[in-house]
């Protein structure tokens, strides 16, 4: 195992939001969703999966099941042959039913801002309802993904280890200005730069202020 990297200094933590920035000013999630219940379901949905397979089962989903009333009369085993396409696909309709169920009987149908609300909905987590709360509600919060755990301890970005200690890092790094769109940057530099078995080093835009031992290799 190789060792890890220093952490960045916070002059290079701010020149490698820039430059994210720079290269793409308005990031924004890679999920299809036309309202703020549509993308609960589908974060909801993308646990242990790939945002292109969530998108290819909720753009047949969506068209029958737009809202938690009408997923509620669609009905877990229906709901299930739409999603079949996902890992724990039934695991997952069981909880979009009961979250739909929940907000038509707690929020009158209405996707809550408040933390602790959305933890309370079946199949939502932490990750999740920062997603939400990110994306929907436009507050200053960090989803940590494996994508963003993976880069932010590869990079020396904001070290930790597990996705809370990243999360915590992240948050306290970052510099305010960037902090609304910072989970997008990194997710999608995770997901396309610097990837798990063979990260782009060469077509990275952030290259030398990352620390990785490995990147010249």
């Amino acid at each position: 195992m190789g060792r890890s990297p220093p952490d960045m200094t916070p002059e290079a933590v701010r020149k490698f939001f820039r430059r994210l920035a720079e290269h793409n000013p308005e990031p924004r999630t890679e999920l299809d969703y036309a309202t703020p219940y549509q993308l609960l379901v589908a974060v909801v949905l993308s646990a242990q999966a790939t945002d292109k397979s969530v998108n290819l089962a909720t753009h047949r989903l969506f068209p029958v099941a737009p809202t938690p009333a009408a997923m509620l009369a669609l009905g877990e085993e229906k709901v299930a042959e739409y999603v079949k396409t996902i890992g724990l696909f039934r695991t997952k309709a069981k909880n979009v039913v009961a979250l739909s169920r929940l907000l038509l009987e707690r929020h009158d149908g209405e996707v809550p801002g408040e933390r602790e609300a959305l933890e309370a909905l079946p199949g939502v987590g932490r990750k999740t309802a920062n997603v939400v709360l990110n994306t929907v509600f436009r507050q200053p919060v960090m989803a940590v993904d494996t994508h963003i755990f993976r880069l932010a301890n590869r990079t020396g970005l904001a070290p930790g280890r597990n996705v809370g200690a990243v999360e915590t890092a992240l948050m306290r790094s970052v510099p305010a200005e960037y902090l609304l769109d910072a989970h997008h940057w990194l997710i999608l530099h995770g997901r396309y730069v610097c990837t798990a078995r063979k990260p782009q080093c060469v077509a990275c835009c952030v290259r030398d202020l990352c620390a990785w031992p490995e990147k010249d290799k």
